[in-house]
């Protein structure tokens, strides 16, 4: 019997190694952590089309439907007006609301609404928030999700509310536009 020759065994030692090195890969691959979920670096709403979009460099994570003050055309001038604001503003605190379940603030009032407030002679309004809906027998969450019915707050369903909470951090900018 002919026996192989040293030249005729490398390329078999080669083939085992890179067959084995291919297998480690595949294994590695199989147990590597998935991609992290893109960190929201923007909140905008857009009053006219009642919709939230969560934004991570400039593309469109998540969109949720929103209902807004119960007068919903406008910026926001004076504390009492039923009008949600416009402009620039960042997610600066949140808490658990007794009344709307979880609840994130919004910077309102900025410093273009505070001079716009003091030249007209009234107060700004403050305590504007994204939040959830009451949970209420008379009133279940459904009836609220086609209304516009905040004192200017932005209210969404509240599994979506869920959502947001747990992807928005604060300091996040929001931009609100008509």
């Amino acid at each position: 019997a002919r026996r192989p020759s040293a030249q005729s065994k490398i390329p078999m030692r080669w083939l085992l190694a890179f067959t084995l090195f291919s297998l480690a890969l595949a294994g590695h691959a199989a147990t590597a952590p998935a991609a992290p979920v893109a960190s929201v670096d923007k909140v905008l709403v857009e009053k006219s089309q009642r919709r939230l979009q969560l934004i991570s460099q400039g593309k469109t994570l998540k969109s949720y439907r929103i209902s807004l003050g119960k007068q919903p055309l406008g910026a926001k001038l004076r504390e009492g007006d039923l009008r949600t604001p416009e402009g620039f503003y960042w997610i600066d605190w949140r808490r658990k609301s007794e009344k709307y379940n979880l609840s994130m603030h919004i910077s309102y009032p900025n410093a273009r609404d505070q001079a716009q407030a003091k030249a007209a002679g009234v107060k700004p309004g403050s305590m504007i928030m994204i939040h959830g809906t009451p949970l209420d027998d008379e009133y279940p969450e459904w009836f609220f999700h086609t209304l516009d019915w905040t004192e200017g707050c932005i209210a969404m369903k509240n599994a979506d509310m869920r959502e947001v909470w747990a992807l928005v951090k604060d300091g996040t900018l929001i931009e609100i536009r008509p």
